[in-house]
């Protein structure tokens, strides 16, 4: 086999052409492309397709990568869209983006000004290693399917107000699709799925955003792995069903490190949530989903649940250190336990006489006093008074005196397995 270099009227490419004997066909070539205006665009239009392209250090102008192609570079290489528009567009099948910089998009939101655009039809596209930064959408999968997202660097516009900015990886109508090891920054959510199907998202990590991951109107998928750090929301999770939520982190997120909305016939197990400044947990009108084995620590609340949220099972969490562990202010009474095994409550000043790690008197996380100040604030200033004193008495004595809320009849004495540490994330590569 030999090498062949030719060249085609471009000063900033160079063909090598790999060829076997003269009666066998010519194979795909590499094209060696140079920076330049329109350098680019002049390489892909002359590219057959199946040739890679590799970019040499530099600036190159926005392109559309409209045949399949494998586009690979370093991190000096950068695909700049100079505020127009978007970087680099993807409308082909199978095309391979490795490796570049993607920068300088628009920020006009309804055409998705992305770093890196990958279109209905552009299936199975693989987008790696990639360093997006300074756009208003970083990676966007619109109508794609099969598409894998791995290892890229991401980092958002946040010099606009939240709600002007874009997402890190937009999703839309994509199914089969992987998103795996990506580490996003900036912008408004770190993930934004809407009405896609059967994507696994994984070992991502995000931070300093509004949501990290952020599901609506998405079914069957699974999110694992991921790392959720210093965001308002961890997992917003809504009006979706069939998800797998599993060995997930929730790290000094400050509203809820897990919001349930409008969810149903979901798996969430393994996960933690630790120091989230208000909720652990914030379910609302979410039923029949299976809760178990998490970990939700220090944070103000553990859980906060509505009414419209029944029929969840609740079993082998580990509530540790939380000011409130739950809060409900239904009359509705809910037990939280399964096969006779129910939750850690690090509060639960319980014995176990025969030994069996199963606590003798069932607990209660909410009292009457827990109702009258959730309902009248002012009350707090009450709490070492007579009265209050004799409704925990008086509550103690006769149990039906209890408020709807939640009872574990079988609350263990020692927490759960914790989930393990958070999983390392991918760096990204640099090169080819």
């Amino acid at each position: 086999m030999s090498v062949l270099s030719r060249h085609i009227g471009l000063p900033a490419v160079r063909i090598f052409l790999t060829a076997g004997f003269f009666c066998q066909p010519l194979q795909a070539a590499v094209v060696e492309v140079s920076p330049g205006p329109d350098a680019l665009r002049h390489a892909i239009a002359a590219a057959a397709p199946g040739d890679t392209l590799h970019l040499l250090p530099g600036r190159y102008d926005a392109a559309t990568v409209d045949r399949t192609l494998e586009l690979i570079g370093t991190e000096a290489a950068i695909i700049d869209a100079d505020g127009k528009g978007s970087a680099l567009i993807v409308t082909a099948p199978k095309v391979v983006v490795r490796g570049v910089t993607v920068t300088g998009s628009g920020k006009t939101e309804t055409d998705l000004d992305s770093g890196i655009l990958v279109v209905k039809g552009a299936d199975e596209a693989r987008i790696e290693n990639n360093h997006v930064i300074g756009n208003l959408f970083g990676i966007a999968i619109q109508g794609a399917q099969r598409v894998l997202v791995l290892n890229n660097e991401i980092k958002n516009r946040d010099d606009l107000w939240l709600n002007d900015r874009g997402n890190g990886i937009n999703i839309w109508d994509s199914t089969g699709s992987l998103f795996e090891g990506n580490r996003v920054s900036g912008g408004r959510d770190g993930l934004y799925i809407h009405t896609a199907h059967g994507n696994t998202i994984r070992g991502n990590r995000f931070r300093d955003l509004r949501f990290a991951v952020h599901y609506m109107y998405a079914n069957r998928s699974e999110v694992t792995g991921n790392l959720s750090i210093n965001n308002s929301v961890g997992y917003a999770l809504m009006s979706s069903e069939h998800l797998i939520i599993r060995g997930n982190f929730s790290l000094n997120d400050r509203d809820h490190g897990l919001m349930f909305h409008a969810s149903r016939h979901s798996e969430l197990d393994h996960n933690l949530v630790l120091n989230t400044k208000d909720k652990c947990v914030f379910i609302y009108t979410s039923s029949h989903s299976k809760i178990h084995h998490n970990r939700f620590e220090g944070c103000e609340i553990g859980i906060h649940f509505t009414g419209g949220s029944e029929k969840n099972l609740f079993y082998e969490n580990a509530f540790v250190n939380n000011r409130t562990q739950v809060k409900y202010s239904g009359m509705v009474q809910y037990e939280w336990s399964r096969e006779q095994r129910g939750n850690y409550w690090s509060d639960n000043a319980a014995f176990d006489l025969n030994g069996d790690g199963i606590a003798d008197v069932a607990y209660r996380p909410n009292s009457l006093m827990d109702r009258v100040v959730w309902n009248y604030p002012l009350a707090k200033l009450l709490l070492a008074s007579p009265v209050m004193e004799t409704l925990r008495v008086a509550q103690g004595r006769f149990p039906t005196l209890s408020p709807g809320g939640v009872v574990d009849s079988w609350p263990l004495i020692a927490p759960p397995p914790s989930p393990s540490p958070p999983p390392p994330v991918p760096e990204v590569v640099n090169g080819p």
